[in-house]
């Protein structure tokens, strides 16, 4: 029988992909919605999910990130989580776009990009009280890892993934590559 956890994240998939092809908000474009074949996930795994000590820097240095439309976005690097995977010590830094916003911005790349996953990388999004276990420690949960809006649709505007966040593990959790994006992105 299948966990809490793993019901509760099977249902979010669930939800979204209803979403994806039937919301007049959907980054899917009009005319593919008709057709919208789904999205892919990886199998859920508990051991992607993390509880982990977010290490805040004293010194929220700024990063001018580059977009899929060769404009630039500022960024706070507020912390980072510092973690293994497969036995190989990784370090992903989460940034803010504003030192007032509730949430972090934990964009990353590993080596299922390109090939399983959107050639650009994922994302994470954790928001304080719900991702946020106690003071300093946070669940970092790669099932919950999404591509970018762009993934679907050129028309928005994303931001790269800064090469401190570039990983040289697989990450297979998440969402995988939508079956319609162009899987060369290289920036």
């Amino acid at each position: 029988m299948a966990s809490d956890y793993v019901e509760r994240v099977r249902q979010e998939r669930e939800q979204k992909e209803q979403y994806f092809g039937t919301n007049p908000r959907s980054p899917i474009p009009d005319e593919e919605r008709e057709d919208f074949p789904g999205l892919e996930y990886f199998p859920i795994d508990e051991d992607m999910r993390y509880e982990l000590p977010l290490h805040e820097h004293d010194d929220k240095e700024e990063l001018i990130v580059e977009t899929t439309t060769g404009s630039q976005r500022e960024y706070l690097r507020w912390g980072e989580f510092r973690f293994e995977v497969d036995g190989e010590s990784v370090t992903l830094q989460a940034f803010k776009a504003d030192p007032h916003e509730d949430y972090l911005w934990v964009p990353f790349r590993d080596d299922t990009n390109g090939e399983e996953t959107y050639g650009a990388g994922r994302y994470l999004d954790l928001h304080y009280g719900e991702d946020q276990v106690s003071g300093d420690t946070w669940v970092l949960d790669f099932n919950m890892a999404y591509n970018p809006t762009c993934a679907y649709n050129e028309a928005y505007e994303c931001p790269l993934i800064p090469t401190e966040n570039w990983l040289d593990v697989r990450i297979e959790a998440g969402e995988k590559a939508y079956p319609g994006e162009t899987m060369g992105y290289e920036h």
